[in-house]
């Protein structure tokens, strides 16, 4: 079967509106002066994905639920500016959407709109299976209408990842997602035990690569049961909002695995692409081109992995 599409991301569209605050957490009061404007443009955890991985160079689909509103709009635009393919499954409750209130820091509180889907909102199988037979790759976001397209996507055999962002590592829901991936992708900052987390992803799901990112720290890599620290790249300019930056560390690792690349180059390709996220304002739809992202990486100091132990910390430790 040919395989003319590089990666097939499900789900994750949707727009964002963006509110730059004085402080998080914002204290209460009646009415703040917002120097910066609110602006809302096209760009969730799938597009961006999307985003990051066609400006590498590789081809991409998106498969999602969008409505016919404005917001659908903006995201049917996004993806004809970057030449990105989109399937859109009619959603007559509306395109996702999300207010972000980003820090003078780059951290964001990120507020859903839970109204604009339902609880039997399904991806047509049909679709997923013509779409998978297709790609190479298929990385899953976990908004819900994804869950349901699992099993099609194994039955498929194209291989798979996921991000469980900011998962506590207990969540049920987050599971099936971690165990039916063989890239997992999550965020330390919730995990008591990060370590712990990881290996038990490992050890119960199909996963051959855990990355457990944690901001200024860097990241933590698990491949054949061993883990270690990937150290962080400095930004190209000043870090100006953390939005998308997992996102676009989850293209770069996925551009450097689909390439042939080994696990360690492939999150020194993520962490590059995600420095140079944090240098994007959340107002922007940008992402590192595949020269850039080289060159970085080439001239970034080598890390063999022995000489970086990985000091993992649990939510809430210093």
């Amino acid at each position: 079967m040919s395989r003319d599409t590089d990666v097939l991301v499900l789900g994750g569209a949707g727009v964002d509106t963006i509110v730059h605050v004085p402080e998080l957490p914002l204290p209460y009061a009646d009415s703040y002066m917002i120097e910066d404007g609110i602006r809302t443009r096209a760009g969730q955890t799938g597009d961006f994905v999307a985003l990051g991985l066609t400006a590498l160079g590789l081809r991409v689909h998106h498969l999602d639920f969008l409505g016919d509103d404005p917001e659908g709009d903006l995201v049917r635009a996004l993806h004809d500016e970057h030449g990105i393919a989109l399937t859109a499954v009619p959603q007559p409750l509306g395109t996702k959407r999300a207010v972000n209130l980003v820090g003078p820091d780059g951290r964001r509180l990120s507020l859903y709109d839970t109204s604009r889907g339902h609880a039997d909102d399904r991806l047509p199988e049909d679709t997923v299976r013509t779409l998978a037979g297709a790609s190479r790759h298929a990385h899953v976001s976990i908004t819900h209408p994804c869950a349901g397209a699992l099993p099609v996507l194994a039955e498929s055999g194209v291989t798979i990842s996921t991000d469980l962002h900011n998962w506590d590592g207990e969540n049920p829901y987050h599971e099936a997602f971690a165990l039916a991936a063989d890239v997992v992708f999550l965020s330390a900052t919730a995990l008591a035990d990060p370590e712990r987390t990881m290996r038990r992803i490992a050890e119960r799901g199909r996963a051959e690569v855990v990355v457990a990112t944690a901001g200024a720290e860097g990241a933590h890599l698990l491949t054949d049961g061993e883990l270690t620290h990937v150290p962080t790249v400095t930004p190209p300019a000043p870090v100006v909002d953390s939005n998308g930056a997992g996102d676009a560390f989850a293209a770069g690792f996925l551009f450097g695995r689909l390439n042939g690349e080994p696990p360690h180059r492939c999150a020194q390709y993520g962490s590059v692409a995600g420095a140079y996220a944090c240098t994007v304002p959340s107002t922007r739809a940008d992402a590192i081109s595949r020269s850039d992202l080289l060159a970085s990486a080439a001239a970034a100091p080598s890390w063999p992995a022995a000489q970086f132990p990985a000091p993992l910390r649990g939510a809430g430790e210093p």
